[in-house]
């Protein structure tokens, strides 16, 4: 049986073993789930779909995130563009409106009204219907190994926000990255927005905690960088 090595840090590894954790089992699930996710991507033909099809499809994704995908394919059908692209996905990624992913790029300084979502072509999507570009599939695909590198069993706006940030060909990485998201920025955006929200739900009262969150978020990403700075 082939064997894929797994690296963890120290501290990590350590309570692996006092756990006694099975960890081929373990990791063994987590692609198997990971590999199922992504194989349903790249089959979807995204044109004979409706957003309650596209979720059916892809059911992990949640449905804030299901509707970000179901905006970029009506924005490439209107242009009778060949393939969605990443632009056409940070592009549903703005307009949903109401996602963790914009309440990050605010706490990272970066307005979401003022990114502009770059038009134009990009190579793949070939094949029978509208498909996602090779760059947006990515996009979609990074999102996902980045949930479960986070541990969430959900893939949400958030998640997309990494994959298109860390996306290296793409146009929406690109303009992304122009404003300061990359990928390495988003990710530890959203680790810290998730930790963040995750304490505050416990004891917040449900409608105050995504404002709760956007306070918060900004002076802990700022102490973030203060600590990176401080050990280079």
């Amino acid at each position: 049986m082939p064997k894929i090595n797994v690296y963890l840090p120290d501290e990590l590894a350590e309570a692996v073993r006092d756990a006694g954790v099975p960890v081929s089992a373990v990791c063994q699930r987590a692609l198997e789930q990971a590999v199922r996710r992504v194989t349903a991507i790249r089959q979807t033909v995204l044109g004979d779909l409706d957003p309650e099809q596209l979720a059916n499809r892809l059911p992990h994704f949640t449905a804030r995130a299901v509707t970000v995908l179901s905006l970029a394919t009506d924005r490439a059908r209107a242009a009778g563009a060949p393939a969605v692209t990443s632009g056409d996905l940070l592009h549903g990624l703005i307009a949903e409106g109401g996602n963790l992913a914009l309440q990050i790029l605010g706490a990272m300084e970066i307005d979401p009204a003022t990114i502009t979502v770059p038009d134009g072509t990009e190579p793949g999507g070939d094949g029978d219907g509208l498909r996602f570009s090779t760059a947006a599939g990515n996009v979609v695909e990074l999102a996902v190994t980045e949930a479960t590198g986070l541990g969430h069993n959900y893939v949400g706006c958030e998640h997309l926000l990494i994959g298109l940030a860390a996306e290296p060909d793409g146009l929406a990485g690109r303009a992304l990255r122009d404003r300061g998201a990359d990928g390495r920025a988003a990710r530890r955006a959203v680790a810290a927005a998730t930790a963040g929200y995750a304490h505050l739900r416990a004891s917040t009262p449900a409608p105050e905690v995504l404002t709760a969150v956007r306070a918060e978020l900004a002076p802990l990403i700022k102490r973030i960088d203060a600590l990176e700075a401080s050990r280079a």
